[in-house]
């Protein structure tokens, strides 16, 4: 949220690759940077690359978590 400047946002659903694209495209190279750590879940289900997002699937982006 902090790298994208907005805590929520709607966006078309694609792939995971081109909705982290999209966030790229809209918010810079901060988000670029921070994307490349995180994970994407879509309703809770892992996604990356080619697999697709359903339309209306919330999408949380996960930073790493430190473990212990």
């Amino acid at each position: 949220a902090e790298a994208a400047g907005v805590a929520t946002e709607a966006l078309a659903a694609g792939t995971a690759d081109e909705l982290r694209a999209a966030m790229v495209a809209a918010h810079g190279a901060d988000l670029a940077r921070v994307l490349t750590r995180c994970a994407l879940l879509a309703d809770g289900t892992r996604v990356e690359g080619e697999d697709e997002v359903p339309a209306g699937a919330t999408l949380d982006v996960l930073p790493p978590f430190a473990g212990g």
